[in-house]
């Protein structure tokens, strides 16, 4: 039996007829569609005669659900077709075949006609009917048997998902938007589950796992897979939501092919931005499993999206904080956590468990009080974040970049509890885009195999530190942001060009400034403290009331910064000096660490006169894998160096005399 390559490569064929009213990037308008709709053809074919008949017996007396409901028993699958047409009769009638098309896919249940509104298949019709190639297009189909006999549902997936990596990389989509690399979903999948063992051996365990950003639903269907494979006593209702047209009518599809298990509706794919538009607010899921797109900003969505966080707060979504408008990645990690299921096993609530991909961006950017940082705090600090797993460059279809697998859940083990653990898996991997293809597919240059996949699942299972897994307490990544203060120095001189620029400001204060002029002198003094109170005695002899204002502009105008000057004291009843913004230095200490004793070893023998201002203290947490996993390679002796070097001069020398002899 043909495997799902030769398929894919019989399917690609048909899209060079398309080539000319379409550019390459465009094909997946026509060529999803189009396999979606053989598909069906061919698996409803066996009933297509008995569902025509119970079409003409109940049509005038059911409508709409309840028709939709009696003809897809009848056709055995959660979706019918009753026109008349089918592909072979669509072939019979070249001059009409538009509109026979169109009519064909009216005949679909509701399900099925929602998702070629959201393909906006007719649109593509009309345009290969003008350009003289639909005839041509729908008769290849034709050719293509894919019939369930012939191409098992498991094989129909894998045929699609070869669709759509290929177009996903003519459209050249942004990182890791839409398309999960196979192995890479299996590894957080085996993860997922890891600890569920028991939980998911019980007959009649129902769970529900949800992606929010499920593009063509890949992460779904192998959830589902995971499950038949090693859960097959269990079930698990999968739901998705995505906003691109044309991946949530090809994840719905998808779903539909690959008959997903769900809770009896046809609605577990649902079309709407996830931020603005939650389509399952309120709902509560076991698992959640999504690779949101990296560096995608939400500017769109700001306005609500701020609203939310600043008027219902942790009520909401968003209240532990926002990330820069640049990167949207931590917004879809708070809005699966708002739909974590509560810990409580008496009423049969596990609690929740999550893998989402990042890149390495969530790990660390922002300071402590940003919105990255404070989210990190969020999770950290309620004992959440389980595992950060670091996987292999050159993985994805579409980015080189590093990535990470960020395990989040409410009911860690025992063991677990107050600690989290990094994984560096970089160093396994394959070369080659899949265990099938050494070649690169688009910027994946690297592929996992399923053993290496065995290999980083027993390491996190182990829960040991060593050379690729360390185990850190979730204080090892807090910090405090303390604000180091330096006194403001200044020294006073009276100048000519000085003076008159301040006359020319308060002309009005001439006298006053003649007299200071007079009695101070111009001579330069480094303690601004004793200068400026004789010049308050001055005035006040004087019977000058001067404004504030006044006063800051002669110190601004008169004073200049001096390293060597005395401190300036604080005004008014305060005690100490006052600052010199200028010098204001930030120390991240760390949580573990007393703040007392950390700047007394090692702030002050540096600087003597620095002082701490606590009030502005924030904590922050940041997550640095790389300085974990750092490993120092000393370097060459400097004989070994001295000796390749006269080796190479030597060479040198060697091809100059070859030159001139």
């Amino acid at each position: 039996m043909p495997d799902h390559n030769y398929f894919a490569n019989l399917i690609w064929q048909i899209a060079d007829l398309l080539r000319g009213p379409y550019r390459p990037p465009q094909y997946e308008r026509v060529m999803l569609p189009m396999t979606v709709l053989r598909r069906f053809d061919c698996v409803l074919a066996p009933t297509k005669a008995k569902v025509l008949a119970e079409h003409d017996r109940w049509s005038e007396k059911l409508r709409d659900e309840a028709l939709d409901a009696k003809l897809n028993l009848a056709a055995g699958q959660r979706f019918h077709n009753h026109s008349p047409l089918d592909f072979e009769k669509l072939k019979g009638d070249p001059d009409h075949i538009a509109q026979h098309l169109v009519s064909y896919i009216k005949g679909f249940s509701s399900g099925v006609r929602r998702i070629f509104e959201y393909f906006e298949f007719e649109n593509e019709i009309e345009k290969m009917r003008e350009a003289n190639i639909l005839y041509l297009v729908v008769s290849k189909f034709c050719d293509v048997d894919l019939h369930p006999d012939r191409v098992p549902n498991e094989q129909m997936g894998l045929i699609f998902e070869n669709l759509i990596r290929r177009f996903n990389e003519l459209a050249n989509e942004t990182a890791g938007d839409h398309f999960t690399p196979r192995e890479v979903i299996r590894l957080m999948v085996s993860i997922l589950f890891i600890h569920d063992d028991q939980l998911l051996a019980t007959p009649g365990t129902v769970r529900k796992l949800l992606d929010p950003a499920c593009g063509t639903g890949g992460m779904l269907a192998e959830a589902q897979n995971y499950l038949r494979e090693h859960h097959n006593a269990a079930r698990l209702f999968v739901y998705g939501q995505d906003y691109n047209k044309r991946a949530f009518a090809t994840a719905a599809s998808d779903m539909l092919m690959k008959q997903v298990d769900h809770n009896g509706g046809e609605d577990n794919i649902r079309f709407g931005d996830s931020f603005t538009d939650d389509q399952f607010a309120g709902d509560t899921f076991d698992y959640f499993l999504t690779n949101p797109p990296f560096g995608v900003d939400w500017k769109k969505q700001q306005k609500e999206i701020k609203r939310e966080h600043e008027k219902i707060g942790f009520a909401g979504r968003f209240g532990p904080g926002l990330p820069r408008v640049n990167d949207g990645s931590l917004l879809f990690l708070l809005h699966m956590l708002d739909k974590f299921e509560s810990v409580r096993p008496v009423e049969h609530k596990h609690g929740s468990r999550l893998a989402i991909v990042f890149s390495g961006s969530p790990l660390f950017s922002g300071g402590a009080g940003s919105g990255e940082s404070n989210i990190r705090k969020w999770i950290i600090e309620k004992d959440w974040l389980e595992a950060v797993i670091a996987l292999p460059e050159q993985m994805f279809y579409n980015t080189g970049i590093g990535t990470y697998v960020w395990i989040v859940t409410n009911r860690k083990e025992k063991r677990r509890k107050g600690k989290i653990q990094l994984l560096d898996a970089r160093g396994f991997w394959n070369a080659g885009g899949s265990a099938e293809s050494k070649r690169s597919l688009g910027d994946k240059r690297r592929h996992i195999a399923a053993g290496q996949i065995e290999k980083i699942v027993r390491l996190y299972g182990r829960f040991e530190d060593g050379e690729q897994s360390k185990i850190f307490d979730n204080a090892d990544f807090g910090y405090t942001r303390v604000t180091v203060e330096r006194p403001l120095r200044l020294r006073y001189q009276m100048t000519t060009e000085d003076k008159a620029r301040f006359l020319d400001a308060c002309p009005h204060l001439l006298d006053d400034v003649q007299a200071i002029d007079g009695t101070i002198g111009r001579e330069l003094l480094t303690d601004w403290n004793a200068a400026w109170k004789r010049i308050k005695g001055l005035l006040h002899q004087r019977g000058a009331r001067w404004k504030k204002a006044e006063e800051k502009l002669f110190c601004d105008v008169f004073t200049q910064k001096d390293l060597e000057a005395e401190p300036v004291k604080a005004s008014g009843r305060g005690k100490g000096f006052e600052q010199d913004s200028a010098l204001r230095d930030f120390e991240n200490v760390p949580l573990k660490e007393d703040i007392e004793g950390y700047f007394e070893r090692e702030v002050r023998p540096h600087v003597p006169d620095a002082w701490m201002d606590r009030s502005k203290d924030k904590v922050g947490y940041e997550i640095n894998f790389n300085r974990h996993f750092y490993k120092y390679t000393p370097p060459r002796p400097l004989e070994e160096i001295d000796a390749d070097l006269k080796k190479a001069e030597e060479e040198i020398l060697r091809l100059l005399r070859e030159v001139t002899e």
